[in-house]
């Protein structure tokens, strides 16, 4: 499975800068509103130290890590959801999106022009919310003499229409539905985008960077949910530098994980992911699921005949397998074990499976 994270912000706070170091991509940054026209997509790779030790393990011929696709669409701006700026066409792009980053601006530049006049993070995130919800009232008020219709039809069940006017009613009260915890289950087909999961993106300064206080203030404005600091600018700079320069630059704002390696991993945890590996001598590779799926829901994300075929999984834990050097070794430790249909996968667990052609 892939994961998808769309990246909204109004213009000028960095969105571009950050999805270029994202992806190592140039994509156009500039300092006026609407910069990105098309939207941008790349796909990166989570880095995953444990696919290095299994390659020399084994002797793999590549590392295949999981990914996260970013798409990184043209800035908002207050009205869009009435048509100001570019409108809100461009939120078609990111309805698949599994979750929605949003980038607020926290830094001080006077070359690079705020599009409201000044640096207030509290009230860009007031204009994006109410914009994102203005959409999905919109999608909704579209969607719900449609519901209406099929159910008197019998082509539709009550329970849709009820979701669909109670996911209104939270919106009209100006909350997000991630916000209010709705379960959007049966109107999942509509992609309201403040169904998504959020994930709040601080592009900031140094002097921030370094103020432990003044990223709690920021924190606070979007708590429960997580929140990722980092310098756009920086993290650019970090994608062109060897491991070991890196740290040092990182250390120097102190910091020991890059916003973009917090920005893959909070997305994986909000998104209630893991992954689990398979190696050999062809490749080493992480595998996406979710936590609480099964050994036959993880074969089947390899192929579906796999899942369908299911037999067993032989698991080794990572830690169990790097202990004792080789499958062999683990076999005669006690440490491989053979799981069936109700097993419940781990995090790192390196897994063989079995299946039926």
């Amino acid at each position: 499975m892939a994961l998808t994270i769309g990246i909204v912000g109004l213009p000028n706070v960095g969105k571009s800068t950050l999805f270029n170091a994202l992806t190592n991509n140039q994509v156009l940054a500039a300092n006026y509103p609407f910069a990105t026209i098309e939207p941008n997509v790349g796909v990166v790779s989570l880095p995953d130290p444990r696919l290095e030790v299994l390659a020399g393990i084994f002797h793999s011929e590549r590392i295949l890590p999981a990914s996260v696709s970013f798409v990184d669409i043209a800035g908002i701006v207050r009205g869009a959801s009435e048509g100001e700026g570019l409108g809100n066409q461009f939120l078609a792009n990111i309805r698949e999106a599994d979750a929605i980053a949003e980038v607020v601006r926290g830094f001080e530049d006077s070359d690079v022009v705020h599009v409201d006049g000044a640096i207030n993070p509290a009230s860009d995130l007031e204009t994006i919310n109410t914009e994102l919800i203005l959409a999905d009232l919109q999608t909704l008020e579209r969607a719900i003499p449609r519901f209406e219709k099929e159910i008197k039809g019998k082509k539709l069940g009550p329970e849709v229409l009820e979701a669909a006017t109670a996911a209104q009613k939270i919106l009209d009260g100006g909350t997000t539905l991630s916000a209010a915890k709705f379960d959007s289950t049966p109107i999942r087909e509509l992609g309201l985008l403040t169904a998504k999961p959020f994930i709040y993106v601080f592009n900031v300064d140094e002097a921030v960077l370094t103020d432990p206080a003044k990223k709690a203030e920021l924190a606070a404005l979007v708590a429960p949910a997580e929140a990722v600091f980092l310098d756009a600018k920086i993290e650019s700079e970090l994608s062109d530098l060897d491991p070991a320069d890196a740290a040092e630059l990182l250390a120097s704002t102190g910091q020991d994980e890059s916003g973009l390696n917090q920005l893959a991993r909070i997305g994986f945890a909000t998104l209630g992911l893991q992954t689990y590996l398979t190696a050999g001598p062809k490749e080493s590779r992480a595998w996406t699921i979710g936590k609480g799926w099964t050994a036959p829901q993880a074969a089947g994300v390899i192929h579906t005949d796999f899942q369908k075929g299911f037999i067993k999984a032989e698991i080794i834990g990572f830690d169990d397998l790097v202990a004792t050097g080789s499958i062999a070794e683990a076999r005669a430790k006690g440490k491989a074990r053979m799981e069936g249909k109700d097993y419940v996968m781990q995090d790192g667990d390196v897994v063989e499976f079995r299946f039926n052609n």
